[in-house]
């Protein structure tokens, strides 16, 4: 993505607010012109002057006075211009780099997991903090400053030429020069910021994990480590930095010699043209401040290529995720079915993440409301992903999975998944108060009917001798809980949020045998009518299921009950009598 793509799709995103965009513009094209009226009218009044003193006689006053006028009422316009254009750049500027930022976090949310397995947390927090910083920096420098330069440059050009075109030559010159130079550091450093930016995310990545393993950090002894690790990136950013700082530093300097050159230049060759009669003592006076004018705005002009030069890292890499397309996306004419039944259908369901080797194979199995089913087996025998399938974590590349007779991808995302209840094998806690993570489950829910779900978890009698009720924070990732805590806290989120389709993926596998036993009840009560899917190890846990599929290779090679699978003596009996749970037959 080139710079002016970039800069393009910067200017794109002020959206709905396109209109006081376009009424800043034509702001910044009055105010451009008219601060030019300045320096032809000083020079106007030099001449004036000078003219009244050849001639030994005074200056007209009534021209002076409406040269004089015209100056402050050119001078009291620039000033209400400029405020309003600051104000308005500003406000502009903060409104939508909150609405970017907030969809620019919606759209995150909305990415698959297979994203953000691949994608560091830490990064993507980077990549929103300051690609919203930079949109905003290049919004607000548009409208105060960079829009103006430009503008006053192909103002003051033209004008230029009119009054003297030989003192023109000199601000073109000028212009040109800028212009080469410019071309040339952006053409070295522009690569080179790519590189400083890659040192950013890695040093943003490797804080965020550090500090998101803090326990592993301090229990290892690993503090000192950490620390040099993260020097040491920093170095490695700051060799990077300071290649691009030297070339602008040098731009820098060349601006300052190409200043006094060119006021030199001007003296110079003023001076002789007024021997000569080809300017006045007042066009040179005005062609010194176009000078200063077309320096300052060349400065700007500088400063702008630097910046969105030292931006563009941080926007395309902004871009890149904003475009990213989740995997995953309602269809045109997807449905909210509302409240499910739960009649769940696996019809010839095939998955593979390479491509190659199949994850789930030809799955077949209807599950009828108020069943539970045990999905068991070895890691990576395909358990875990035929329950993301069904709750469209991924789509099957062939076969359908059916909810009441419909194809899943019929449903709106939200809606499928509103029916869906799951308890994690890792609880998952936000950093909020045990209120709060409880209404993620329904967000409504009252006071009673938070507490009565962590009764029925189990929970409720930590939560009153822990904490002053549900109004404590539990800390980030709710490390202020034990597992057991932390699982049952999960499981009264499922229990409030009341289902149609629960999945509990190792529910209770942080958990001691008799609080294990005491949750297990709460669950039975609460898979009664209730589509259940449970993911276990521990054959202990589904012993009650309708139905155990034996999973192996992405297949289902056995299905039946606990105790036609142990009849049957096959894989599952043999998994059966490896964790005690029957004896060998010799026994």
């Amino acid at each position: 993505m080139n710079l002016i793509r970039l800069y393009g799709r910067v200017l794109a995103l002020l959206g709905s607010e396109a209109w006081l965009a376009w009424a800043l513009a034509l702001a910044n094209m009055l105010l451009a012109s008219a601060q030019f009226a300045e320096p032809v009218l000083l020079g106007r009044i030099i001449d004036t002057l000078t003219g009244a003193q050849a001639r030994g006689t005074p200056p007209s006053w009534p021209e002076l006075t409406v040269l004089l006028s015209a100056w402050a009422g050119f001078g009291l316009f620039t000033i209400v211009c400029g405020t309003l254009i600051a104000l308005y750049a500003d406000r502009l500027s903060h409104r939508r780099r909150h609405v970017v930022m907030t969809s620019y976090f919606e759209h995150v949310l909305e990415l698959p997991l297979t994203y953000h397995g691949n994608t560091h947390s830490g990064r993507l927090m980077k990549v929103m903090l300051q690609g919203t910083d930079a949109l905003w920096g290049m919004w607000l420098g548009f409208f105060r400053d960079h829009l103006a330069s430009f503008i006053s440059l192909l103002v003051l050009l033209p004008i230029s030429l009119f009054i003297n075109w030989r003192l023109a030559l000199l601000l073109i010159g000028l212009c040109v020069i800028f212009a080469a130079l410019t071309a040339v550091i952006v053409h070295k450093t522009g690569s080179l910021q790519s590189s400083v930016e890659e040192h950013y995310s890695a040093l943003a990545e490797r804080a965020s994990d550090t500090l998101g393993n803090i326990a592993l950090v301090q229990s290892f002894s690993r503090l000192d480590q950490e620390v040099v690790e993260l020097r040491q990136i920093v170095d490695r950013l700051l060799r990077a930095q300071m290649p691009v700082l030297s070339w602008w530093a040098l731009a820098v300097v060349l601006t300052r010699t190409a200043t006094t050159l060119t006021v030199l230049a001007i003296i110079v060759v003023g001076t002789l043209l007024h021997i000569n009669g080809h300017a006045s003592i007042g066009e040179m006076v005005t062609f010194m401040n176009f000078a200063g004018l077309i320096i300052s705005r060349l400065e700007q002009s500088v400063s702008f290529v630097n910046r969105i030069v030292s931006e563009a890292p941080r926007l395309r890499e902004f871009f890149q995720v904003w475009d990213t397309v989740p995997a995953i996306r309602d269809r045109p004419d997807a449905i909210d079915p509302g409240r499910l039944t739960g009649l769940v259908a696996f019809k010839d369901v095939s998955f593979s993440y390479d491509g190659e080797r199949k994850a789930a194979a030809d799955l077949n199995f209807t599950v009828r409301p108020g069943e539970t089913v045990a999905l068991v087996g070895a890691t990576g025998a395909g358990k875990s992903t035929a329950i993301a399938l069904l709750h469209r974590a991924f789509d099957p590349q062939s076969g359908a999975i059916e909810i009441d007779g419909v194809d899943i991808r019929h449903f709106k995302l939200a809606a499928l998944r509103r029916n869906i209840g799951v308890v994690f094998q890792e609880a998952l806690l936000f950093n909020r108060t045990i209120a709060d993570n409880l209404r993620v489950g329904k967000a409504d829910a009252t006071e009673a009917e938070m507490r009565e779900a962590a009764r029925r978890a189990q929970a409720l009698e930590f939560i009153d001798r822990k904490f002053r009720g549900l109004s404590d924070n539990v800390g980030e990732r709710g490390r202020s809980l034990s597992g057991g805590e932390r699982q049952r806290l999960s499981i009264a989120r499922a229990l409030l949020k009341d289902p149609p389709i629960l999945i509990l993926d190792e529910a209770t596998s942080a958990l001691d045998a008799s609080t294990e036993s005491k949750v297990m009840q709460a669950l039975d009560e609460v898979m009664k009518n209730r589509t259940t899917f449970v993911i276990a190890h521990r054959l202990s846990t589904v012993r009650n299921a309708n139905r155990i599929l034996l999973f192996d290779a992405g297949r289902i090679v056995e299905s039946g009950t606990f105790d036609e699978l142990v009849a049957a003596g096959g894989r599952f009996a043999e998994l059966a009598r490896a964790q005690f749970m029957v004896t060998s037959p010799s026994t």
